[in-house]
């Protein structure tokens, strides 16, 4: 967490105004707590609601944004913040929506990547792990809204 965030402080440092962390709901919001407390700069704090999982264990593939930001941030340096990058689908189609609301600078941060899973070509611009693809729980992560509270991340067995 210590390293994703000086990663983060280097690169943000040319910024003019507090960068926006935006997180993306449910699931980030554990990862964005304990990533904003290592930040040791002064940063905004917004959310996205975004769903595609449902009660599924696979992305629909259909995003829904439950609820959008609160503030503009239009010429403000964004970083998106996601707890796993699966198909690609998701963050790609969030962060094209993200983007056309006019950040001067947009980058990614993910926490775990699936591999072998994307069918898309995207590439955060910050990653805490890569993990095997098993569906995962815990630490925000969830299965039919059970399992977020869970202190770490564990694969749902067969």
């Amino acid at each position: 967490m210590r390293e994703l965030a000086r990663d983060i402080e280097r690169d943000f440092a040319k910024a003019k105004e507090e960068p926006i962390v935006v997180g993306l709901l449910k699931g980030s919001f554990i990862f964005v707590a304990d990533l904003i407390r290592e930040i040791n700069m002064p940063i905004e704090v917004d959310f996205l609601w975004v769903s595609s999982y449902g009660q599924s264990m696979e992305s629909s593939g259909n995003i829904r944004i439950v609820k959008d930001l609160d503030r503009d941030i239009e010429g403000r340096w964004v970083l998106l913040v996601d707890d796993i990058l699966d198909t690609g689908l998701t963050i790609r189609e969030i962060y094209n929506f993200v983007k056309m609301k006019g950040p001067e600078v947009l980058k990614t941060c993910i926490l775990l990547e699936k591999k072998g899973r994307k069918v898309v070509d995207f590439k955060p611009d910050y990653l805490g792990f890569e993990v095997p693809n098993k569906f995962l729980v815990g630490y925000g992560l969830d299965w039919g809204e059970l399992g977020r509270n869970l202190r770490g991340v564990y694969a749902v067995e067969d």
